[in-house]
């Protein structure tokens, strides 16, 4: 869980996609306009208390919460089938996010949310192809049970078959994170965020790192734009008000 690259920093944007074909690296443009060193973090590894709310459940189970930081490891038994009404049964993948996206805009509910932030995900996992998809599983597999090494490899498996696909990238971002290699964990959240801007899993790691690396008023933009996207994320809300009052002062 974690990585990102940064205008200007070769040597990270290096280190950040070795192994991967020229394509992936040429994708976006540098969105970040700061460095990080590609293995920075408090004392080399995280704290516990630094851990975000992930929500990486077992491969067995579905999780029961929306997804918050960087979002939910696909699971088979995630990908159920259910939807909120009024679908149209032509749409296409893209009109249907594009659906469900406006519908969680508008959505006060903190359930009703969640669900239609679960259907999101769901679409997010599905990358097309039936290996990168059975990879991604493994990866969520090894993840889980802490084997950061298979999980890393087949991550990269997994994106040197398709460089395009955003969850894949995501889902490195976590790892990376969680391994405490948050120059690396920017560089795949800023990939993740050039093919799906709206991922509000993936801005949040972004926040949370921008905050604890000291530039809580970057990380504040972060969080709000998290809840352009996702209005009723709890978690975003307590945040950005919590960096409010610290960076401008209770309000009267």
């Amino acid at each position: 869980m974690r990585s990102f690259v940064i205008s200007g920093a070769i040597g990270l944007a290096v280190t950040g996609f070795l192994a991967l074909p020229a394509a992936a690296q040429d994708a976006a443009p540098p969105l970040f306009d700061f460095q990080v060193d590609p293995e920075a973090s408090p004392d080399t590894a995280p704290h516990p208390e630094d851990q975000p709310p992930m929500v990486i459940p077992p491969p067995d189970e579905e999780a029961t919460d929306a997804p918050e930081a960087f979002g939910g490891a696909p699971t088979a038994e995630s990908e159920s089938t259910d939807e909120p009404e009024g679908r149209a049964a032509d749409e296409t993948p893209a009109e249907k996010r594009d659906r469900l996206f406006a519908e969680l805009r508008k959505e006060p509910s903190d359930s009703k949310a969640r669900r239609i932030a679960a259907g999101i995900e769901r679409l997010w996992r599905k990358s097309g192809s039936a290996t990168v998809d059975l990879l991604m599983l493994r990866a969520a597999e090894a993840m889980v049970e802490q084997k950061n090494t298979a999980a890393f490899d087949v991550l990269d498996q997994a994106l040197v078959l398709d460089p395009g696909y955003a969850e894949a990238w995501n889902r490195r971002a976590t790892l990376n994170f969680t391994t405490g290699a948050w120059g690396k964990s920017l560089a795949d959240i800023e990939q993740t965020l050039a093919r799906e801007p709206r991922h509000w899993g993936a801005l949040m790691g972004l926040a949370m790192i921008l905050e604890r690396t000291g530039r809580k008023d970057k990380a504040l933009e972060t969080y709000l734009r998290v809840l352009a996207v996702y209005p009723a994320l709890k978690s975003a809300q307590d945040a950005a008000g919590r960096l409010s009052e610290e960076l401008v002062g209770p309000a009267i």
